[in-house]
Order: structure tokens, then C-alpha cells, then sequence
């Protein structure tokens, strides 16, 4: 009897707790749909971005392009006077500069790595990692200003003549500028500015190692320098090399500190204390107060430098995707 007069009861609720459930399942499904919705808005926002960007250097970039053609590449001239212009110089130094940044922050910046994934003291980890990311925080025209106060005296009266008195046979190390400003001055700014970017994707990179390979050949008697070089380094390869792309297109695109201590040079020179200019720091340095073919030039030089930065970053893609040890284990 009680069973009979409880069952109404026991009814609306077993209801209740139906509807909600529906509500519930409503609900989600809602919000399936809005997050679907949400996330492929920000993703067609993203390509409608990076699409007008395209179009719009491309468009004001048409004048140039109808006039010196693919020759602009290739032409060494730039005279605003005799309305002449060429982007070899520019190509020149963009490459010079970042090869420069490349081949002081790589190694530098594995090392940083390497120490606070493997041998540093847990206690010094995160502060010395913080302080590394640290330099990514300081703004370019403030490290362009230290470049201007700090860097370029120093290379001038100390780094640069002795380079070349020691190493001055090979035709790179020539004069010394009075200054300090040049190619060279422009690479060291550049290598600051990467090594964060390098050194905290390869640390990152370094603590995915699974710990058993790394404990398993340290038991096999290995040190543990042969431990990294044949454990740890060849499983992240693959993310080292993008690591370094990835720094490479932060280096090609640089331009307010490049163009403090790069000196503004327009011919292309084996010596690379001599001054110079990037794609960027053209650009940056001369947009202002040019007349309409130059400015179309000067985009022009944006189009390159933009095609240039697209294609590190697609390589670098590609680089993680053929080359992941982890896919080829797989296979």
C-alpha cells in the first residue's frame, strides 16, 4: 500500500529528472553547435586577415612590379633621384644578418636548453627559464637603443678590430666601422632577440624525451654527454630544426632594432662590419617622405619579404611532419 502511495510521487520525479535530462542534452548540443560556429569564424577571420594583408601589398606593390618587373630582384640600384630601384642589396643583407643571428643563437640556445632540462638544479630552473623568456619581452627599440649605446662601442673599440687583426685574411672580417654599426651589429641584436624564441621551444622539446630512454642509456654505462647525443638530440631533431626556422622568420622580419644599428647602406659588401640594410629596415626607414614609385617600391620589398617569411614558416611545417622520429617509429 505504501509502495502504491508513494508511486505517484516517485512518477514526477522519474519525469523531472527526465526533462531535465532532455534540457541538458538540448543545451549541449547548442553549445556543440555555437562552438563549432565560434571556433570556424575565428579561423575564416584568420585567413581573411592574412588574405587582405596579401592583397593589399600586392596591390600597391602593382606600379613597381609593372615597371622593373622580376628584374627588381635582381637589380643592385637604388637611386630615388633617377628613379631606379633594385632589391638585391636588401636580399643581401636580410640573409646576411639572419645566417649571422642563426649561427650565434643556435648553438647558444640549445646549450640554454639542454642546461635547464638536464643539468641545472631544480630549485634554478624556472627562475633561470624566466629570465631567458625574458628577453622576448623587451621591446625592440629598447634593444636597438642598447645596440646604439652598449653594443656599438664595444664591437667598434674592442670586438671588431680584434676580429680583424686576427682573422682579417678572410675577406668577411675587413675594416672596422668607427661607429660599430653594420651587418654584424645587426646579426648579434638579431641572435638576442631569437634565443628565447630557439631556447624555450627546445626545452619544451628536451622534457618530452621520454625519461626511460634517457635513465635506460645512462644504465648502459653511457656519460652523460653521450646520453644527449644519441638519445635525447636525434629524438627531437625534427623540433630543433623548426625551432631554428621558426627563429629565422622572427629574424627576417625584424626592423626597428635592425634599423638603429645596421648604418643604412645601399651596395652589397663581402665585409660584413660594413653598413647595410634588410628588407625590413629598408622599409621601416624609408616609407616616410618617399614619392609614389618609391613607396611602390618599398612595398615591393614588403611582397618579397612577405613571400619569403610565408615559405620559413611552411618549411618549418613541413620539417616537424616529414621528419617526427615519432611518425617514423610508428610507420
Amino acid at each position: 500500500m505504501n509502495a502504491v502511495l508513494r508511486s505517484p510521487h516517485v512518477s514526477a520525479v522519474s519525469e523531472t529528472t527526465q526533462l531535465g535530462a532532455s534540457r541538458r542534452r538540448i543545451a549541449d548540443r547548442i553549445g556543440d553547435l555555437g562552438l563549432r560556429g565560434l571556433t570556424l569564424i575565428a579561423a575564416l577571420v584568420s585567413v581573411a586577415v592574412l588574405g587582405a594583408i596579401v592583397y593589399k601589398v600586392f596591390h600597391l606593390a602593382h606600379p613597381a612590379f609593372s615597371r622593373f618587373g622580376l628584374g627588381f630582384i635582381a637589380d643592385r640600384t637604388w637611386d630615388p633621384v633617377h628613379k631606379t630601384f633594385g632589391a638585391l642589396p636588401f636580399i643581401y643583407g636580410t640573409v646576411v644578418a639572419s645566417l649571422i643571428a642563426l649561427l650565434i643563437a643556435t648553438p647558444l640556445a640549445i646549450a640554454i636548453a639542454l642546461y635547464l632540462s638536464e643539468l641545472a638544479p631544480k630549485g634554478f630552473r624556472g627562475v633561470i627559464a624566466s629570465l631567458v623568456e625574458l628577453l622576448a619581452a623587451i621591446p625592440s627599440v629598447v634593444l636597438g637603443l642598447w645596440g646604439i649605446l652598449v653594443l656599438g662601442p664595444f664591437l667598434a673599440q674592442h670586438l671588431e678590430p680584434w676580429l680583424h687583426d686576427n682573422v682579417g685574411f678572410i675577406p668577411i672580417f675587413g675594416a672596422p666601422e668607427s661607429t660599430g654599426s653594420g651587418l654584424f651589429a645587426a646579426g648579434l641584436i638579431l641572435s638576442i632577440m631569437i634565443v628565447p624564441i630557439i631556447a624555450s621551444i627546445c626545452r619544451e622539446l628536451f622534457l618530452a624525451v621520454p625519461r626511460e630512454l634517457e635513465e635506460g642509456a645512462l644504465a648502459l654505462g653511457t656519460t652523460r654527454w653521450e646520453m644527449v647525443r644519441g638519445v635525447t638530440l636525434p629524438a627531437t631533431r625534427s623540433g630543433i630544426a623548426a625551432a631554428v626556422i621558426l627563429g629565422l622568420g622572427r629574424a627576417l622580419g625584424e626592423a626597428i632594432a635592425v634599423t638603429q644599428v645596421i648604418g643604412s647602406g645601399t651596395h652589397i659588401t663581402r665585409n660584413i662590419f660594413g653598413p647595410s640594410d634588410t628588407l625590413a629596415s629598408k622599409i621601416a626607414a624609408s616609407y616616410q617622405g618617399a614619392d609614389l614609385l618609391e613607396q611602390s617600391s618599398l612595398l615591393y620589398l614588403a611582397a618579397l619579404l612577405l613571400v619569403i617569411g610565408l615559405v620559413t614558416n611552411l618549411i618549418a611545417q613541413i620539417v616537424v611532419r616529414v621528419f617526427d622520429p615519432l611518425k617514423g617509429a610508428a610507420a
